[in-house]
This record gives C-alpha cells, sequence and structure tokens, in this order.
C-alpha cells in the first residue's frame, strides 16, 4: 500500500514542478524547495514501522502542503487529498467517509479556476487509495487463509503420521498374537501327541523281550498317535494358508489402492463371480497383466481414472484394465502387450486390446485350463 501512496505523490510533484519550474507565470525557487521537503517526508513515512512516527510525518506534510498552498502557489493544494488520506487510513483503516468530508470541506482554500483539477485529483487518489485497501485487505485474508491452510497440512500430516505408526505396530502386534496362537496350539496339540507316543514307544522298546505282545500294542498305540498329530498338523496349515482367491483378489486390491495413495489417479476395483474356481496359475496370470497394463496408461494415457474389473463367465475368466486416457487410433504391439499375450497363451488365454474409447486390456482365460 505504501508503493502506491508513494507513486501517487510522486507524480502529483512531479505535475507541480512542472508547473512551477517551466511555466513562467509560476516560476518560483521556493516552489522548489517545498516540493523537495514534501519529498523528503513521503518517502520517510513508509520507513519507519511505529504508527504514531508515520502519523507525524503524515500531519508535518499536510502542515507544508497548507504553508505552500496559502503562502507559495495554490497548487500545492493538489497535494492535500491524498495526504488526508493516508492520515486516516492510519487511523481508522476502514474508512473512506472521512476523507472525502475532509476533502470536499478543503474546497473553501480552492481558487475556483483550480478546482476542476482539485476535483479531479481528489477522485483519483480516492479510488487508488479505495483499490489499494481492498486488495491489501483481500491479500491479508488471502494470507490468513492459506497460514490456516499450512497449519491444517501439518496437523493432517501430523495425523496421518501417527496413522501409520498405529497402522505398523497393529500389524506387529497382530504378528505377535498369531505366532503366539500358533505357538501355543502345537504345543497342545502336537506337542502333547508327539510326547505320548514317544513315551509309549519307549515303553515298547524295553518291553521286546519281556513281553512281546504288550511291546506290538505300544507301538501300534504310539503309530496312531503319530499318525493323528500329523493329521492335526494338516490342519493347522490348512486354516493358517489362506485360499488362492483370497490372495489373488487383496493382491489387486492392494495394487488399486497404493496407486490412488502413491498417483494422481483415481483407481477402482470390481469384481463379480465365483472368485473361488480361479486357480493360483490364473491368478499370476491376472495381477501380471493387470500390473504391465496399469503401468503402461500411467506412462501414455494421460488418462485420469483406471478401473480394473474381473468376472468369472461359464468358461473364462475376463480381466479388464480400462481407462479414461486419450486412447490411440493405430495399435502398434510392443514389449508390454506381446508379454501379457504369451503370459496369456501359457494356459490357452488370449488378450484384447482396444484404444478407441480410452485405452483397454482384456485379458480372457479359459476355466478349463485349471
Amino acid at each position: 500500500m505504501d508503493f502506491w501512496i508513494i507513486g501517487n505523490k510522486l507524480s502529483l510533484l512531479a505535475f507541480i514542478c512542472y508547473t512551477a519550474y517551466y511555466l513562467p507565470s509560476t516560476t518560483n525557487p521556493e516552489s522548489l524547495l517545498v516540493a523537495l521537503l514534501i519529498l523528503c517526508l513521503t518517502v520517510a513515512t513508509p520507513i519507519f514501522k511505529h504508527i504514531r512516527y508515520r502519523q507525524a510525518l503524515t500531519l508535518a506534510t499536510i502542515a507544508l502542503i497548507l504553508i505552500g498552498a496559502f503562502q507559495i502557489n495554490t497548487v500545492f493544494m493538489l497535494l492535500l487529498p491524498a495526504s488526508l488520506f493516508e492520515l486516516v487510513a492510519l487511523i481508522k483503516r476502514n474508512n473512506v467517509a472521512l476523507p472525502a468530508l475532509l476533502t470536499a470541506l478543503s474546497l473553501i482554500w480552492v481558487p475556483i479556476d483550480e478546482t476542476p483539477l482539485y476535483i479531479l485529483t481528489a477522485c483519483l487518489s480516492l479510488l487508488l487509495l479505495t483499490g489499494v485497501r481492498s486488495a491489501t485487505a483481500r491479500v491479508d485474508h488471502l494470507e490468513v487463509e492459506l497460514d490456516k491452510l499450512h497449519l491444517d497440512k501439518q496437523k493432517l500430516s501430523s495425523k496421518l503420521h501417527e496413522q501409520d505408526e498405529y497402522t505398523q505396530q497393529s500389524a506387529y502386534t497382530i504378528k505377535l498374537e498369531e505366532r503366539n496362537r500358533l505357538s501355543q496350539q502345537i504345543h497342545d496339540d502336537i506337542g502333547h501327541a508327539m510326547a505320548g507316543a514317544l513315551i509309549q514307544m519307549e515303553a515298547s522298546r524295553m518291553l521286546t523281550t519281556a513281553n512281546p505282545d504288550r511291546a506290538s500294542e505300544l507301538l501300534h498305540n504310539a503309530i496312531n498317535i503319530s499318525k493323528e498329530g500329523l493329521e492335526r498338523i494338516r490342519l493347522t496349515l490348512k486354516d493358517i494358508k489362506p485360499r488362492s482367491e483370497e490372495l489373488g483378489i487383496n493382491r489387486l486390491r492392494l495394487m488399486v489402492d497404493e496407486l490412488s495413495t502413491k498417483q494422481p489417479i483415481q483407481a477402482t476395483l470390481g469384481y463379480e463371480g465365483d472368485l473361488e474356481i480361479i486357480t493360483p496359475l490364473q491368478w499370476k496370470i491376472i495381477q501380471d497383466n493387470a500390473s504391465e497394463a496399469i503401468t503402461n496408461a500411467l506412462k501414455y494415457a494421460q488418462a485420469t481414472h483406471i478401473h480394473v474389473e474381473i468376472t468369472v463367465l461359464n468358461k473364462f475368466v475376463k480381466t479388464a484394465v480400462k481407462d479414461n486416457g486419450i486412447g490411440i487410433a493405430k495399435m502398434v504391439k510392443g514389449l508390454g502387450i506381446v508379454g501379457m499375450e504369451e503370459r496369456a497363451a501359457t494356459i490357452g488365454g488370449t488378450v484384447i486390446v482396444d484404444g478407441s474409447k480410452g485405452f483397454s486390456v482384456t485379458t480372457l482365460l479359459p476355466l478349463d485350463a485349471r
């Protein structure tokens, strides 16, 4: 704001100096002296940060303007409105009516022939002050909003960091609890069975000569206990191992979620049908082809949305990766598409590529290839 006020006064001072120096009727060395003093006060005012000093310098400027107008040349009155506006701005920042009223009252000191020029400069100064004040208020408001946004960003970043730490700690705790559960289950079920089988085998070894029948019975019991223990191990491992469809769909979901989080793009996943009939090999091909298609979309498609859809049909498993990018009119197969076709062909599948509306890669895998 200070820059515009100084610029306004300097423009008026330049006009006054021109009037005082180049027009013979108004040539007066005192006019240039007063103009230089006003210039010094105008430039010095913004240097001080304390409001009282700035008000005092502005009052001194107004007094010097009035002295110059009454004692030397009335043309100095052109500087009065700008100085009045500056003074009121330092006292009451949001008051526009008061400087306008003071400017109107000062018309009684202005000669009739200079009144139009005085009114013109006053109006221009008032418009400039109002515009600069409005722009300054808007900038201040935007700075406050920016500081608030920075503060909110810091809070969200802190919460996100805390959430990440909590997630990692929760995952680690879950792993520890699962390890503890498995350890306890193995100890309770399998450990006791193996200990009982070992005791009976030791007893059978000791009775082999003295009581062969009893030894044979104990050995038979130990064998049965060992079989039961092995069956419990098999059941435990079966319970621990996730199903193939759980692994496959969760890996795809993780890939899509990471894509939305780490890239400036929206990614979604959909599926339909019985996912349990998809084999681990088919899931591997689906995962690799979907990853390759997404990579190509990020490189070339200029898309804002990618959708992955898995549909289990009667005889095929269809996996479609579509984007809303620029597409391509003439298709030229690169190494990525050729690699997808080769992976699908290993189990009798095929890959269909379409670039007419965005870009889509569809992988068809036969269910009878299981």
